[in-house]
This record gives C-alpha cells, structure tokens and sequence, in this order.
C-alpha cells in the first residue's frame, strides 16, 4: 500500500518550475510578468547580488496579466528583471513541543538566530476556523489568575476576550500577569507592530522567567513590512492550533489586533482597494472574523484568547473596536480614569463583560457577583454628589450601603502585579467581602 502512496504522490508531482521577472516596484508592491501563481502562494525574489538569500514575498493580487507581489522583508536591491520563482506553496511554519520557551519571529525562526530544535513538524499557517457543529459548547471556566477577571467576569476554556484600551492604561503588564498566573497549559503570545524597545521588557519583566517556561512569543516589531506583521498574526494562531490539536489548554494572546487591521489596510491600499470606513478598506473587515473565528474550541481542546484592541483616544466605537466587540465572547474595558487613580489593573467592571460567564458559573457566584455589580453602580451614578458632599447620609439605603463598601470594594479589585490568586481562593475573597470581610 505505501508503494502505491509513493507512485501517486508521484504522478502528481509538478516537476516544473514556474519563473517570471520584476517589472515595476510601487511602495509596497512588487509587479512580476509571471510566473505562475495563486493568491496566497509564496515566491522567491532573487536579487541581483548572488551571494544573498533569494526574497521571500507573497502572492496578495493580479493586475490584468501581472502578478502583484508584497514582500515579507525590505525591497532593497530588487530591480526591473529580477527573477520571481514560484513555490506553488501558502506560507508554512516549522511547530512542536521543542517550540516552548522560544521567542521567534512571523516566519518562526528564533530570534536569537539559533537552530530550530529537531522533530519540528510543518504547519500551514492559514487555515479555516472549526466547523461550528464540531464546536463544543463553552462549560468550564479557566483560571485567569486576576481577581477582577476570576470573580466578576470569570471567563471559560475556549471564550474569546477583547482588551480595550488606550495607550500606557497597562493592557501588556495585564496580558502578563494573565500569561503567568492562568490556568492553561501553554501561552501563545503574539506582539504585533510592538516598539522594539518593548519586545524585551515585556519578555523579560510582564512575562519573566516563570512566563516564559510554558510560552511561545512571536513578534512582529512595527519597523518590519505590512505582510510580517499579518503573517505575525497567522504564525501565532497557527502555534495555538497545532496544541489545541494535541488536546492541550491553550492560551493565546494577541497584542494588538488594532495593528494587524492596520497593516492589512496598507496592503489593502496598496493593492487598490477603495479606503471606506475611516480609511480602513473592506478587506480589513473580511479579514478580522477569518482570523479571530479560528481561535476557540474544536473536539481536542481549547483556545482561550485574549486579544487586545487600542482605541485611539479612548473612543470604544470606533470602526475595528467595534467591529472586534461583535464577533467576540466579552470584552474588558480598561479605563483610564481608574488607572489615574492608582488602581491597577484598571479594568471598568461596569463595562466589561463576558458573555459566557453565566453558563459556566454556579448560581451563588453570579448572585454575589451581580450585586457587587449592583452596589458599584449606585456609588458611581451617585459619586459626584457625594464627592462635594451633597448627599446626606440616611437619604436613601442603597447609596449609603454603596458608600460603606466602595473603598472595601476598590481594595479587592486592585491587585499586585506579582500577587498570584487562584479561582477559587478569588471567588471565596469576593463572597467574604460582601458578608462584611475584606480579602
């Protein structure tokens, strides 16, 4: 039978090679006579200085005849009548086990430059979410590791979080603490158009050693070309598939999908589309759902993730916030009036919520959790009169009860960036908070 497999593959084996030439380069596009491609396949561009590594660039559209090229790195020393090669093949990333604990970049080669560890497997980066009949229902919560989140918007293994947030409001000291203290298995962590300056600072002090040991980070600086910082992406979501396959808890962590919106509306522009919605062309919004559908569950396991989205001038209605809100399972609101006052993480209870906490938690839980809600709610709708000392204590019940508990309340929802709480010891503070303890 496996001699019968060996012919077959074969027959079938296209023993050409299909060659074209550069015509023209227009800021981030590359036009090629030729070869012959599809959209998505990867080409080599061979350069006119022999000694260096042929060019890997992508297939992204067609032009009449011509082939419209972007390429994964700079487009120096690419001129008119360069040799294009095509590999007949999508991107693919080397994945297994050896991976953990290794910071690598879109294409999933180390950072370092070391070699790849042996018995890597190949895996293509693009793939279709999970069909939605073969989807288990989300039943079981996850430990998170931050109070706020475990007791007040407990989230489940396989739910899909939006962080919003504006810039310096702690979204990657957030995403840290989530990474060490969660409950899952392996973190996949994805930090697109990030700061070079960042990438090592988040490694080493939000993530730290203990972080590191159970992760893979895929980093995709925002000096790199459009098509990285996608393939970034791809790469990380891909990582966290191949271990949801093998039946672990995966986490995956993307920051930020604000800058892979971005960077596919560059491509977007270059290649012609028509800017619509703030600029963002619709290619950007076909994209979004295709990329965040394929997180979640599958019949071997779970992909949890947190996706952070930046909302310019802390506007939670704009276009890519709002279209991230609507095709995930909750979002966290990070605000930054809280943070201003000194409490971290400065997450907006009020605001946030997650969609599948009340399938996954027992009924005492979501009571005491909706009226800590409650009792936050009335010190708020009533916090300036009782800043300037307008109320009188005694006028109404419920605002003096929010009024004795509030800084009781903002205790136990501020938490240490190293303090370590599991679920259970998160929900048990919260339940004694509210029959007159403090955690």
């Amino acid at each position: 039978m496996k001699l019968l497999d060996y012919v077959s593959a074969i027959e079938q084996a296209d023993t050409y090679k299909y060659y074209g030439k550069v015509l023209r380069i227009v800021g981030l596009m590359i036009e090629s006579l030729g070869p012959q491609a599809n959209i998505g396949d990867v080409c080599y561009i061979r350069t006119s200085n022999n000694e260096k590594k042929p060019i890997l660039a992508e297939v992204v559209g067609f032009n009449n005849e011509r082939i419209i090229l972007m390429p994964y790195s700079e487009v120096t020393e690419i001129g008119p009548g360069c040799i294009v090669e095509s590999t007949g093949k999508s991107l693919s990333v080397k994945i297994g086990r050896g991976m953990i604990g290794n910071v690598v970049d879109s294409l999933g080669k180390p950072l370092d430059e070391s070699p790849l560890p042996k018995g890597m497997a190949d895996y293509l980066t693009e793939n279709a979410p999970p069909n939605p009949m073969l989807r288990p229902p989300i039943d079981e919560p996850i430990q998170v590791g931050v109070k706020a989140i475990d007791s007040l918007l407990t989230v489940g293994k396989g739910q899909r979080v939006g962080i919003f947030a504006g810039s310096g409001v702690g979204k990657s000291t957030l995403l840290g603490m989530i990474a060490r203290n969660s409950g899952a298995d392996i973190n996949i962590i994805a930090l697109i158009g990030e700061r070079g300056r960042e990438v090592r600072e988040f490694i080493e002090k939000d993530l730290g050693p203990e972080g590191l040991k159970k992760s893979i980070v895929v980093v995709a600086t925002s000096d790199q070309p459009a098509l990285m910082r996608i393939k970034g992406a791809y790469t990380a979501t891909a990582f966290a598939e191949y271990f949801r396959d093998l039946g672990y808890q995966v986490n995956l962590m993307m920051d930020s999908v604000t800058r892979v919106a971005m960077a596919q509306r560059e491509i977007g522009l270059a290649i012609g589309e028509p800017p619509t919605t703030k600029g963002y062309t619709p290619s950007v919004f076909s994209v979004l759902p295709k990329l965040l559908e394929r997180s979640g569950t599958n019949e071997f396991g779970t992909i949890t993730a947190f996706y952070t989205v930046l909302v310019d001038g802390d506007d939670m209605n704009e276009p890519i916030a709002d279209a991230v809100r609507g095709i995930l399972d909750g979002h966290f609101v990070m605000d930054r009036k809280i943070a201003e006052r000194g409490q971290y993480p400065a997450i907006n209870v009020l605001k946030s919520i997650s969609r599948v906490m009340n399938q996954i938690v027992d009924r005492e839980h979501k009571e005491i959790a909706g009226e800590l809600r409650t009792i936050l709610a009335t010190y708020e709708e009533n916090r300036e009169l009782i800043n300037i000392g307008a109320y009188k204590r005694g006028t109404n019940q419920e605002i003096d009860r929010s009024i004795s508990y509030y800084p009781k309340i903002q205790a136990f929802l501020k938490q240490d960036v190293f303090e370590y709480r599991t679920l259970s010891e998160s929900i048990e503070a919260m339940k004694e908070l509210l029959n007159g303890g403090i955690n």
